[in-house]
């Protein structure tokens, strides 16, 4: 087995053992047994990861926090998709941020959920080693590509971009990383390629070993990568919260996307915050350029579902037995336009 394999399979059955110590010793969930049963007096928790598509969630948490002294929910952090997965459908969290692909495939699977809003659009890039020789996609033949996960639309956006060039996903060697292990993996050349949300894609840049391969926004418009997802058992039992929930959402998101100094000033609690990360990551990321990610037009729309669904399908990740009225609830959001920003202006000095 080559070293570089080597080091891919260390770093995944590593990643495997801390997600289950993890969830099991911090956030007490149980693999086995009945689930439990979430009551109605306690917090409304929404699960996250540290990357831009859920900026929206710790910024509504923040906001809140300032302006009335407490926030309506409980943000939850985690770094993987596995650990995120298990942890919804163990019944620890009612909501969470979760990739789009993956939330329409545990429908078909026949979990009650249902995605209510979206995190953001575009803001996702493929990296490459600066010093490599892939200038193009085509060069990525023969190479190791790591995206989140098997069920991510970072992986049906290569299969869509590959298909346009007359290849084929099986050209490549994929392979499956959590967001926050990407740049490392690069920056070592266990990997040729990395692909997933911000600020992680933009951490290589910044740290002068990675190259823009594409953004997302240049070859996919209006990319949607990661959606908020409720259980049918919130929607029916604490309505009210799901409400507020996404109002918040969609109010930070319009609030993001206000000026400037409203992302600049977002970079810096985030990041300190919540994400534990560098905010020039952020800061980069939410303006280099402005537009590599944006935080409007979030409502769910049917072409844009239909469209990922018929990728899902068409590469075999889904069966195509659930559609957008499946797993769509679209009641929460009579009229995006409607929605108007948090009137906050940050902390004053």
């Amino acid at each position: 087995m080559s070293l570089k394999r080597t080091l891919l399979v260390v770093a995944v059955l590593w990643t495997a053992l801390i997600t289950v110590l993890h969830l099991k010793l911090n956030l007490h969930v149980q693999f086995f047994g009945p689930k439990p049963k979430v009551e109605a007096t306690q917090k409304f928790r929404v699960g996250f990861i540290p990357v831009t598509c859920h900026l929206t969630c710790p910024v509504t948490d923040f906001i809140n926090k300032n302006m009335s002294g407490e926030s309506f929910f409980e943000p939850i952090r985690f770094n993987g998709w596995p650990e995120v997965k298990e942890a919804y459908l163990s019944g620890y969290m009612p909501a969470t941020f979760l990739l789009a692909p993956l939330a329409m495939e545990l429908r078909e699977q026949g979990v009650p959920i249902k995605i209510v809003y979206l995190g953001h659009r575009d803001g996702t890039a493929l990296m490459v080693n600066k010093d490599s020789q892939i200038y193009r996609l085509e060069d990525l033949r023969g190479k190791t590509v790591a995206v989140p996960n098997r069920f991510s639309n970072q992986r049906l956006l290569i299969y869509k971009a590959l298909k346009d060039r007359g290849m084929s996903i099986k050209d490549i060697n994929m392979v499956e990383m959590p967001p926050p292990d990407m740049p490392v993996a690069l920056r070592q050349h266990a990997v040729d390629a990395i692909t997933s949300g911000e600020p992680f894609m933009g951490q290589t840049e910044l740290d002068g070993y990675g190259r823009v391969l594409y953004l997302t926004k240049d070859i996919w418009p209006n990319f949607i990568s990661c959606v908020l997802v409720v259980s049918e058992d919130a929607i029916k039992n604490r309505r009210p919260e799901v409400q507020r929930l996404v109002d918040g959402i969609a109010r930070s998101g319009k609030w993001l996307d206000q000026n400037m100094d409203h992302r600049m000033e977002a970079a810096e609690f985030v990041a300190q915050n919540y994400y534990n990360q560098d905010p020039r990551l952020l800061r980069f990321v939410l303006s280099k350029p402005p537009d590599r990610v944006k935080y409007t037009n979030l409502a769910p729309l049917k072409k844009d579902f239909e469209e990922i669904e018929a990728l899902a399908v068409e590469s075999g990740i889904m069966q195509g037995t659930v559609h957008f009225e499946d797993y769509v609830d679209t009641s929460f959001v009579k009229d995006d336009t409607a929605i108007q920003p948090y009137a906050w202006e940050g902390k004053k000095p």
